[in-house]
């Protein structure tokens, strides 16, 4: 991108008046962090199992994940955790052929859960219609995570399905009529390291409207189609943050935990856009935000959880 240093402060600029010149700054709770651990953790519906076997992750996500494959065992789960003081949990799991998760017979616990605890719920919604969309909102999730590819065919060959884009942006306009807060997740470099759809899917999410919106980037996961993938360029993925903040002037954006580890250079360009959340964020990134004077808080769940449970220090 020409110019990247006047397009990331005109970004910055927009952010900071739209939003305050403030981040938090997040610790998921898949994640151990100077010896802290999250209190979000994430739970798969399905286990270890999925159909899919998407090119960049063949159900790797799912085995670090909490396995409840029954409602009971998810209610259950759920009660224990909140006894041991988490926030909240990420329910997620494995997809069928068609790219969606078994929802309806989680729904009714999902319902029991919101009414004996106190837990913030956040799910990875996978592909929904308008009746699974306004069930999940009518048993009390709090949000909906969801993948948007901008591309059809890195959306066909990576996630292994026989229809294209036009299926999450129908997802979104489901979840965007049921009123349940969503917040789409764009994965720079899904295309085997290469920007392709992810302006697309910037376009997309603009079309109906986010609150937040969380950029991650690909990764490299050992026994995969991606494990030997070029990384995306940080230059590149501070170049769709910026293009979502022109897009989407009021939405908070996050830099989100799915990227490379250990490069800072990204973080450094995140915050030089104005993001105003980031997960696992190192001492560059904490030293830079203080730098630019911003008002700077602590949360231990997702960087997609939109209640308050920020503290001034981890």
């Amino acid at each position: 991108m020409p110019n990247l240093n006047e397009t990331l402060k005109r970004a910055r600029k927009i952010s900071w008046e739209n939003l305050g010149k403030d981040i938090t700054f997040f610790l998921p709770g898949m994640f151990l962090l100077d010896g802290l651990s999250g209190k979000y953790p994430g739970i798969s519906i399905t286990g270890g199992r999925c159909a899919l076997q998407c090119d960049h992750c063949r159900a790797s996500i799912l085995k670090t994940m909490i396995p409840a494959t029954t409602p009971e065992a998810l209610v259950e789960k759920c009660r224990l955790l909140s006894k041991r003081g988490n926030l909240g949990v990420l329910i997620s799991g494995g997809c069928d052929e068609a790219g969606r998760l078994p929802w309806d017979a989680f729904i009714p616990a999902i319902e029991k859960i919101k009414k004996e605890t106190d837990l913030y719920i956040s799910i990875h919604c996978g592909l929904v219609d308008d009746e699974t969309a306004s069930r999940l909102r009518q048993a009390g999730v709090d949000q909906a995570l969801i993948d948007v590819i901008g591309d059809d065919e890195t959306y066909r060959r990576m996630y292994h399905v026989p229809f294209g884009i036009s299926r999450i942006s129908e997802s979104l306009r489901s979840l965007k009529r049921a009123d349940l807060p969503t917040v789409p997740h764009i994965v720079c470099g899904l295309d085997f390291g290469k920007i392709k759809g992810e302006h697309r899917a910037v376009e997309m999410i603009a079309e109906v409207g986010a609150e937040q919106v969380v950029i991650v980037s690909l990764m490299r996961v050992s026994g995969t189609p991606v494990e030997d993938i070029p990384f995306p360029e940080p230059e590149e993925i501070a170049g769709i943050i910026a293009e979502t903040r022109f897009l989407l002037p009021e939405t908070r954006i996050s830099l989100g935990c799915a990227r490379q580890r250990g490069e800072t250079r990204t973080e450094i360009l995140a915050i030089d856009a104005g993001v105003n959340r980031m997960a696992l964020p190192s001492e560059e990134a904490v030293r830079m935000a203080r730098d630019y004077g911003l008002d700077i808080r602590f949360q231990r769940t997702c960087c997609s959880v939109s209640r308050d449970f920020s503290k001034e220090e981890w």
